[in-house]
């Protein structure tokens, strides 16, 4: 390792935390840009126990947070997690529904788990390629099925926009990643978020990449007009706080559908909204042992028009009915692979 200081920037090896005076530091590109504070001074500067802080920390609900050894390092721009006592809890509706024919076909499903490889191998191309195409169909992009497939094998389509190319390598990356998560068992958090978002717009729109948006927006077509820029930290902290708190002794295809659109609704970042919303639903289905469902490009005004009632009355019948019945769309597929 080494360590130079040059006009009041130190540089140094990637990947290394320093503790200089009182402060630690992360390094990126060799360049110390992330300072971070102890739980006890983060304790300090936001009037809460160090014991509730370590419980934050753990729960991924401090944006930025890192494990050193045992202990945590803080960013010192970090925001205050929003206590999730605080507030009206919201009031849904349509949450009841008859699972237990998705329950049944999961229970046959995990029958024949652990899958060899083959299958695996199988099941993955499959559902990989048809969920790629279509959920970046929904949004505009004209590659077909079988040109989504060649460029998922490294060919370039001729006639076709650098973007559309890279929208498809780009969530075939964020599906890894989330499946890393899974993997991993990390909790849902607003960092992980943004890190799917970054993962959805890399090269594409590095400005905006990750974070959330500085201005307002309007959806095309949908009666709910999405939060004021200015709220969507708040927002965004208080969803992650209902899912963590409020849902979880909801069904996971529940817990999915709402976490689907209750991010859309908000609509925290400037594009991208809805490829990263999609893969949140599918995050809380793989999670909990559930096939990852697709959002037909064909069905979308459905789709649609279901996610407006939701949004605009809190009514989430149609919107439930519609993802149970790709629930099990998905694992008939599955079943008849196995099978």
């Amino acid at each position: 390792m080494f360590l130079l200081k040059d006009k009041g920037i130190f540089y140094t090896d990637d990947g290394i935390v320093l503790t200089i005076f009182r402060y630690r530091y992360k390094v990126i590109g060799g360049v110390i840009l992330l300072k971070y504070i102890s739980i006890k001074e983060a304790s300090e500067n936001w009037k809460i126990s160090d014991r509730r802080i370590r419980a934050l920390c753990n729960q991924g609900r401090i944006e930025g947070a890192t494990k050193i050894g045992r202990n945590w390092s803080i960013p010192a721009d970090a925001t205050k997690p929003v206590d999730a006592r605080e507030g009206v809890r919201k009031t849904y509706f349509g949450l009841e529904y008859d699972f237990s024919y998705i329950d049944s076909l999961k229970e046959a499903i995990d029958r024949h788990r652990p899958f060899s490889k083959r299958l695996s191998d199988l099941l993955h191309e499959k559902l990989i390629v048809e969920w790629i195409y279509n959920s970046n169909a929904i949004e505009g992009n004209t590659l077909t099925m079988s040109e989504t497939k060649v460029v998922l094998e490294g060919i370039t389509i001729g006639g076709k926009s650098m973007v559309e190319h890279l929208e498809i390598i780009n969530h075939r990356e964020a599906i890894l990643f989330i499946g890393d998560l899974i993997f991993n068992k990390e909790p849902l958090s607003e960092w992980n978020i943004k890190n799917i978002h970054a993962l959805i717009l890399k090269e594409i729109d590095n400005q905006n990449a990750g974070k959330y948006r500085t201005e307002n927006v309007a959806i095309s077509g949908a009666k709910n007009i999405p939060s004021k820029h200015y709220e969507v930290n708040y927002l965004m902290q208080k969803l992650i706080a209902e899912y963590q708190n409020d849902w979880r002794n909801y069904h996971p295809v529940v817990r999915a559908t709402l976490l689907y659109g209750e991010f859309v609704k908000i609509h925290p970042f400037i594009d991208g909204n809805g490829k990263t919303s999609r893969l949140l639903l599918n995050f809380e289905l793989m999670k909990n042992g559930y096939i990852p469902i697709i959002i037909k490009n064909e069905k979308r005004a459905k789709y649609y028009d279901a996610l407006d009632l939701a949004h605009t009355t809190m009514n989430y019948e149609p919107f439930i009915k519609m993802v149970s019945e790709l629930v099990i769309e998905s694992e008939k597929l599955c079943l008849s692979v196995l099978e």
